[in-house]
């Protein structure tokens, strides 16, 4: 893997990629593969899965039985090896000391990014998701509609690899024929939910994953995604067949050393790397965006994080996607004579309309699955299952109370066992020990079940970032400001979730742990804190107005044409649906755009 360090960057690129998770790994990736010359700009430290993912080992070889902890929140084994809600050197504040209106920021300083550790949730954005505003009135459209994207999303699946099923249901858009892989069987308790739930009129289907089921063809897969393309598909054909199927041995969120899920660093880098045309800079903390005398876009300042020095890359185009709300961050940090509110900022909107997912979730414990037989249920290292949003027309004809809607996420199985009382074992032992209490975890073990919701939040003025006046990172960057406000759409939501998951439980013959959410809890009670799901959005708006969004349909900004943005910081909303299938296909949309753009000489 060709990494350089900032004295060995070349004097100017055709592009430079600022970001290399999902937005930036799909832009490097569609650039080189049609012969762009790239730099990527990474701001944290080179990392390699194949090499680092600690594919076999339990948490008993782990510090603290690999339990979370404020600098690995999601436990010892998780790929996230540099970030958090909380970077040491790198802070954020809150323009509020109201804790209600906080937003909590996820960073992954480290190759790949987020996609290291993400759940691999990969659903497509349905038409009505495109067209909020004019179903219901709500929020923004995009502009434009589910057919110019879905040939996108179609290559995105087929190149990254994604389990699923077509089932034909509303807003819930099906692929076609031969896109999808077989979806892995659903477990014990996600078997015994089906069954249940069906009762009460919610469907449970295989969830979309991007996760391998079955080696990819790379034969017929690059000339499908590449035709005409021999070197492109040279490449990817390479790096397609160092591709293995999932054996279900490890946790996704470690990461994957056969690279059978979906990970910026196995799936999108090594194609690119293959072409020759992509060098990565790691450890390179981007400033600003640099403009020349005509006004576009020709460079990018960036501190050497090892050495803490300055420095300036060249290029024809400049790609941004370093996270929403990075990527803000550096447009605002980005101010010049023609721009003194911030790069693209004439509208006045970056920083502005910044969403996550509305998250709530219940546990319960199903004596049905009490005492079954020893079994591997491992599976695929996430939920083989999901219910999508089921109540669309109850919901267009009002009878809900909120807007918008959400998908179900299941937990359950026998998945490795963790430290701690959390999962509420001692609460069915009662305190027993020695052969009573071993007998009493085989009878428990396996037997709790989670549901999850996983929603849509309508964009409003009240949450947005912007400069904080005073305070600056350790590289004397100014850090963002953040000002937050759920709804009550989406406290009604979460409301609607925990209710729904307490029905579904006692449906199944459950014990719902904790306080019953039907009679002690509101929707602003059990709603997770704005930024806790990690799936933030937004910030400069995509639209067909200059006066009214950031960027225009194709996801360059109005106000500097060479500029484009690829990461989550152009969505108009912010579906039910997890948002990163989507922001690799319009990362793949944008660059097809600029590489014509390029060819025709306008850029």
């Amino acid at each position: 893997m060709p990494i350089i360090s900032a004295n060995q960057a070349k004097p100017e690129y055709d592009v430079i990629v600022i970001g290399s998770g999902a937005g930036g790994g799909q832009a490097a990736y569609t650039l080189t593969m049609d012969g762009a010359k790239v730099l990527m700009l990474e701001a944290g430290r080179d990392y390699d899965p194949v090499k680092e993912t600690p594919m076999f080992q339990d948490n008993s070889v782990a510090p603290l039985r690999g339990v979370g902890t404020p600098d690995k929140p999601f436990g010892f084994h998780d790929a996230t090896i540099d970030g958090g809600w909380q970077v040491p050197g790198e802070p954020y504040t809150q323009a509020s000391a109201d804790p209600a209106q906080h937003f909590e920021w996820w960073r992954a300083r480290m190759l790949g990014g987020r996609t290291n550790h993400w759940g691999r949730i990969a659903l497509r954005n349905g038409p009505y998701d495109f067209k909020g505003f004019t179903r219901d009135g709500h929020g923004f459209d995009w502009p434009f509609t589910y057919e110019e994207i879905a040939p996108y999303y179609d290559k995105v699946e087929l190149l990254i690899g994604v389990y699923g099923e077509n089932n034909g249901l509303e807003n819930t858009p099906d692929s076609p024929d031969g896109v999808l892989q077989p979806p892995p069987l659903a477990r014990a308790g996600e078997q015994l939910a089906r069954k249940r739930m069906k009762e009460i009129g919610i469907p449970v289907l295989p969830i979309h994953r991007a996760v391998l089921t079955q080696r990819q063809d790379s034969e017929r897969l690059p000339a499908r995604l590449h035709p005409n393309n021999p070197a492109a598909q040279r490449a990817l054909a390479k790096a397609m067949s160092e591709r293995a199927a999932c054996f279900w041995a490890t946790p996704c969120g470690r990461g994957c050393a056969i690279r059978a899920n979906y990970q910026s660093t196995t799936v999108h880098l090594p194609p690119a790397l293959n072409t020759g045309n992509l060098e990565i800079l790691p450890n390179a903390m981007a400033r600003e965006v640099t403009l020349n005398a005509k006004g576009l876009a020709d460079g990018v300042i960036f501190t050497d994080k090892t050495t803490g020095q300055e420095h300036r890359v060249k290029a024809r185009a400049v790609v941004l996607a370093a996270s929403a709300c990075e990527t803000v961050r550096v447009l605002l940090n980005s101010k010049s004579a023609q721009f003194p509110q911030g790069l693209a900022n004439s509208s006045g909107l970056v920083g502005k309309y910044i969403m996550d997912t509305v998250g709530a979730s219940l546990s319960g414990q199903i004596p049905a699955l009490e005492n079954l037989p020893p079994h591997n249920e491992d599976g695929a290292g996430g939920g083989h299952v999901y219910t999508p949003w089921w109540l669309y027309q109850e919901q267009l004809a009002g009878k809900l109370g909120f807007a918008r809607g959400y998908h179900i996420e299941f937990g359950s199985g026998r998945e490795m066992p963790g430290m701690g009382t959390g999962s509420g074992l001692e609460h069915f032992t009662r305190g027993s020990y020695g052969r009573k209490f071993k007998e009493d975890a085989r009878r428990y073990y396996g037997t709790y079940m989670g549901f999850s919701g996983r929603g849509e939040m309508i964009p409003n003025a009240d949450s947005y970032c912007e400069l904080d006046p005073v305070v600056k990172d350790k590289w004397g960057i100014p850090v963002l400001r953040f000002t937050w406000k759920w709804s009550e759409h989406e406290t009604r939501q979460a409301e609607h979730m925990v209710k729904t998951f307490a029905d579904i439980i006692t449906t199944m013959g459950g014990k719902v742990l904790g306080p019953n959410p039907t009679r002690h809890r509101a929707g602003n009670q059990v709603i997770e804190k704005g930024g806790r799901i990690i799936h933030e959005v937004g910030g400069a708006m995509i639209g067909a107005d200059p006066q009214k969004s950031v960027t225009n349909p194709w996801g360059h900004t109005w106000d500097v044409k060479n500029l484009y943005l690829t990461d989550g910081a152009p969505f108009a909303s912010n579906a039910d649906k997890n948002p990163t299938l989507t922001i690799m296909a319009l990362a793949w949309r944008a660059c097809d755009h600029l590489l014509a753009e390029m060819k025709k000489g306008n850029i």
